[in-house]
């Protein structure tokens, strides 16, 4: 018989657990597929004595989570503990320097440190794959790596983070504000207890640093990235977007395009959109994640699915153990890191767009002539105005407007002429309008 391959499992959390289930349940399966047994050999996680969802008796345990590298009987170390640094990072390289291939949901430590362990993994020809740390149980780095890489692409973008989403859409179906639909959602477990991470939009940020490496041969750049989250979002946007014909969702997307000077810049962002009703990513709703790639002969490509959670999130961590057991690995990035290419950041201004702005104001007159010029003398022009409000009440104003395709400087130096006009009852909200 085949020898197995052998694994130690370091996080034996939701996912961890998720992992343990699908090998005992599908063994047959994923070993008819690997062409070989897979087989955990140890496991290790912060606390030995914490209640579990598995038995986890029948396999050797590791105090020292990072001895797992070194055990002689593994092959292969899957690191599910998360975090860019610490226990999950001296893991990850001491695997690597052991001469072990290492599996990782991790997109934290990918984003920060993806090229440094993947150069290590190179350099020790050890595989290093990281399916799960990128929307859950969508095989998206798969798709990008293998089954899109004939393509030069264009565009990556989509809806990278559940959370967000959850909030968004169910904002949209019960007309809630965004705080009481973030505790609905810490409730429901949909959201951490500090969901920062996930509101702000780092998490989103680091997923899509992740795909446009992949996707553009690029070398990972989160300085050049610009994040922003959901918390300003209010009921009222909802409301504007549906009337309008969008509805909103966190975007992040990059794209490579020529710059003024002939160079070829890479853009990065995350950011809440207006997105048009007829676009496959309007209707995504939910916890779930959603990926298009444009590619030059593949054309538009959507990947959907479950984006975190025990069941999706374990699949994608075993195909990558499938992948191993069959000896399919192949540098991380698609190319060795050598060959990445440090493609200069874009500069937002200059991509053209359409946006929806919205404005809190002190309810009395001259205040739409003030934004108005302010628009005038940026070069902005208006495609509709909204105002609402009860005039009389003392209390502030909505006034929202979308704007024609232009350049997105336009709108940040309107923005910089408003700044500080005591007319403004709190700082504007921008959202772009996602092009079809």
């Amino acid at each position: 018989m085949t020898r197995p391959l052998r694994i130690a499992l370091a996080g034996i959390g939701t996912v961890g657990a998720g992992v343990v289930r699908l090998l005992d349940e599908n063994a047959a399966l994923v070993a008819a597929r690997a062409g070989r047994p897979i087989t955990i050999v140890a496991v290790s996680a912060r606390d030995r004595a914490k209640q579990r969802e598995v038995d986890v008796s029948r396999f050797a345990w590791e105090d020292d989570m990072a001895g797992m590298a070194e055990r002689t009987d593994v092959d292969v170390v899957v690191e599910l503990v998360g975090g860019a640094d610490g226990p999950a990072l001296a893991l990850a390289r001491r695997t690597i320097a052991a001469g072990k291939g290492l599996v990782t949901a991790n997109k934290a430590m990918i984003a920060h440190h993806g090229l440094e362990l993947a150069e290590a993994a190179e350099a020790a020809g050890v595989p290093l794959k990281f399916e799960a740390a990128v929307a859950g149980g969508i095989p998206v780095v798969k798709a990008l790596r293998e089954g899109a890489a004939a393509n030069a692409l264009s565009r990556i973008y989509g809806i990278l983070n559940g959370t967000c989403n959850y909030i968004l859409s169910t904002m949209e179906d019960s007309g809630a504000e965004f705080a009481a639909t973030l505790a609905e959602a810490q409730a429901l477990g949909y959201a951490e207890a500090d969901p920062s991470f996930d509101i702000d939009g780092v998490d989103a940020g680091h997923k899509l640093a992740i795909l446009a490496a992949i996707g553009f041969g690029a070398r990972l750049d989160l300085a050049a990235l610009d994040a922003q989250g959901i918390r300003q979002i209010r009921a009222a946007d909802i409301a504007q977007a549906e009337a309008l014909g969008y509805v909103i969702r966190l975007i992040g997307r990059a794209d490579v395009a020529a710059e003024a000077d002939g160079t070829t810049a890479l853009l990065q962002q995350v950011r809440p959109c207006l997105v048009p009703r007829n676009h496959p990513l309007a209707h995504v709703d939910g916890p779930t994640n959603a990926v298009v790639a444009e590619g030059n002969f593949s054309g538009r490509l959507l990947f959907q699915g479950a984006g975190a959670g025990d069941g999706p999130t374990a699949s994608a961590v075993v195909a990558d153990l499938i992948d191993i057991a069959r000896g399919e690995a192949g540098p991380a990035f698609s190319v060795p890191v050598a060959e990445l290419a440090p493609i200069p950041a874009a500069d937002p201004g200059a991509r053209r767009q359409q946006a929806y702005l919205r404005f809190m104001v002190a309810d009395r007159p001259g205040v739409l002539a003030e934004i108005a010029a302010a628009m005038r003398d940026a070069g902005v022009s208006i495609a509709s105005l909204i105002q609402k409000g009860h005039p009389g009440n003392g209390g502030p104003v909505l006034v929202a407007m979308v704007t024609h395709d232009g350049p997105q400087r336009c709108v940040d130096e309107a923005l910089a002429l408003l700044d500080g006009s005591p007319s403004l009852a709190e700082p504007p909200l921008v959202l772009p309008i996602l092009g079809a």
